[in-house]
């Protein structure tokens, strides 16, 4: 049993702790991979997260959901974002909430219209502009 959890850590990536713009900037990747891209639906090869599959469950599914993408809007506030920038992620996780609200045909429309996905390019636009140290190179 020892062994087991061994390696669910190992394979499990840590959540880095911090203010600095790295760790925020890894947080918030992570969030988003975990709200819009955590399963492939095979055939079409199109990524889904939590925030598709919580729109399923009526109401709580998508204020769950909501509450999830203003996690995003909380970090990016740690950044020092402006206003604009703060308001535009609150009004994506706006839209998405009110699209969401219309149970099963919200998860549809929410399948297209990815509001975590779009707050993480305004995020990261912010962070190559004012922390260019924090970019991470993909392979």
């Amino acid at each position: 049993m020892a062994g087991t959890a061994q390696q669910t850590r190992r394979m499990a990536p840590e959540l880095p702790l911090g203010r600095d713009a790295v760790a925020v900037r890894q947080r918030i990747e992570m969030a988003e991979r975990l709200l819009e891209r955590v399963f492939v639906i095979p055939g079409i090869n199109r990524p889904i997260g939590l925030d598709v599959i919580l729109d399923i469950v009526p109401v709580a599914g998508n204020a769950i959901g909501a509450l999830m993408g203003m996690y995003l809007v909380w970090e990016a506030r740690n950044l020092g974002m402006s206003k604009w920038q703060m308001t535009r992620m609150m009004g994506n996780v706006g839209i998405d909430a009110v699209i969401g609200a219309v149970p099963f045909v919200g998860a549809v429309a929410d399948f297209f219209f990815r509001s975590n996905t779009r707050n993480l390019k305004i995020v990261r636009k912010h962070l190559d502009k004012h922390h260019p140290a924090s970019r991470i190179i993909e392979a």
